[in-house]
């Protein structure tokens, strides 16, 4: 059966991101049960079988697997997806009144509320480990514990945020996540039940999530985004009875070096950042020009690592004395291949630098603001939003060009291939996904004068805004 995607890499990612443990599964409804024929390496069930027995045997088996109704060993499991009506026993309630309810009628309400699909719109069901290219699934399923699940959720709602509900009918957990899956066009996760851990085997600490199939490209995007930012499983633990102050992102607790930082005076701080060779300087020396006075972090960063300073010593200890150069400065150059080609590393160097820069960046603003309390101060920063710091600003600008000017500009710049371009900016969140968190946007795509002009009208915005502040301090 032709594919129209292939799966492999995207999966073996997600396998790699979320640590699963077996394989998400490719889950397929066919119309007529002769397609199933088609499908490379598919195995037909030698013994009645349950839907949950399937499914196990797909994802911990490694077996592409496909049923039409004669295989199916009750009508319980081909009514959830539509193959086959339900007996009356199950229509008036009696056969869940046996174990699962106290009455017929509650039986009844019970039958009621399970999602189906469609009655006699499919004759077969196929499934098989997604990462084969099997065939185009309609959804996947994804068994994982629930630390693992939240990440998959935080990354499903990472791009256009919107709650998520779930549901359990109680036994017949494959109606909640397949049907309803099916049925609302959305990720349906659930517990498996009695029945799937009994005869499909789920473990104690299994929850399944069905996702469209189109959405996986999403969640995908959004585990690795959460990556880059920290969020990651196994989730590393803070310690239930230690001190968690240092533990904590700023924007959780900063909240007395925030105070500082706004002041009480009339000051207006904004963050400007970009990508790699968008043009922040540029730009920000556009806006100086308009009268806002400029703190460069890359300034500072190079201020804090001079020789003997104690970032400089605690970088030397950890990296070694091979990254300095002969007058004992840091070879910038040797240590950003280092830290770009390992994300801990790179985590590690911060963790050395950015203590530093704070104490000195907080020195310049109250220098700024001691000599103009109305001053509008932009503060230059590359890694703005991948390091969590929106919160310290009143604003943010973003300078943007498209990734392709980006290697253009670093070819040319830094006397690179276009290759080592890429990788430089395949280790830094992609310059579109910033769009989102940007109060204002300067496209810089080659154009000064347009550039000039765009940052003119941020000028005259940001004038708008302090008087705004202004305002209701007064009011």
């Amino acid at each position: 059966m032709a594919t129209t995607q292939d799966w492999e890499k995207p999966i073996r990612r997600m396998e790699l991101l979320m640590r699963l443990k077996s394989f998400p599964v490719a889950f397929k409804m066919l119309e007529n049960k002769e397609d199933l024929s088609q499908i490379p390496f598919l195995r037909r069930p030698e013994n009645k079988i349950t839907m949950c027995q399937m499914i196990t045997l797909v994802r911990n088996f490694d077996w592409t697997i496909g049923a039409d109704l004669d295989d199916f060993l009750s009508p319980m499991c081909p009514s959830i997806i539509g193959m086959t009506d339900i007996p009356e026993p199950l229509k008036d309630g009696t056969f869940r009144s046996i174990v699962w309810v106290q009455t017929k009628e509650d039986g009844k309400r019970y039958e009621n509320a399970i999602p189906r699909l469609p009655l006699g719109k499919y004759e077969a069901v196929a499934m098989a480990p997604l990462v084969y290219n099997p065939f185009d699934p309609d959804i996947v399923l994804i068994y994982a514990n629930p630390a693992q699940m939240m990440l998959l959720i935080n990354a499903l709602q990472f791009e256009d945020y919107e709650v998520m509900q779930f549901f359990c009918v109680g036994e017949s957990s494959c109606s909640d996540a397949i049907a309803r899956c099916y049925l609302t066009g959305k990720p349906s996760l659930t517990i498996p039940c009695y029945g799937e851990r009994r005869y499909g085997h789920a473990q104690d600490e299994d929850l399944v999530m069905a996702i469209p199939a189109p959405m996986m490209g999403k969640a995908l995007r959004g585990l690795e985004v959460l990556y880059r930012r920290g969020i990651r499983y196994p989730i590393s633990y803070a310690g239930a009875e230690s001190d968690v102050t240092k533990a904590f992102p700023a924007a959780y607790g900063g909240f007395e070096q925030l105070e500082l930082l706004r002041g009480k005076d009339n000051r207006l701080l904004v963050g400007v950042t970009g990508g790699i060779a968008t043009g922040k300087t540029t730009v920000a020396n556009m806006l100086q020009d308009l009268g806002a006075p400029i703190i460069d972090f890359d300034v500072i960063a190079r201020q804090v690592v001079e020789p003997d300073k104690p970032a400089w010593k605690e970088i030397v200890a950890y990296f070694g004395e091979q990254i300095l150069l002969e007058d004992r400065n840091i070879d910038r150059k040797k240590l950003s291949d280092i830290v770009f080609r390992d994300m801990e590393k790179r985590k590690k160097l911060e963790g050395f630098t950015h203590p530093q820069i704070a104490v000195e960046f907080l020195k310049q603003v109250e220098e700024i603001t001691s000599a103009d309390p109305n001053a509008i101060i932009q503060v230059v920063i590359p890694l703005l939003i991948e390091l969590n710091m929106q919160y310290m600003f009143d604003k943010l600008l973003l300078v943007y060009t498209s990734r392709e000017t980006q290697i253009k500009r670093l070819v040319r710049r830094d006397g690179i291939s276009e290759e080592e371009a890429a990788r430089i900016l395949d280790a830094q969140l992609p310059i579109d996904e910033k769009l989102g968190f940007a109060d204002f946007v300067i496209r810089n795509e080659g154009d000064l004068d347009e550039a000039g002009k765009q940052a003119e009208e941020v000028w005259k915005k940001l004038k708008a805004v302090q008087a705004e502040k202004a305002a209701k301090k007064s009011a």
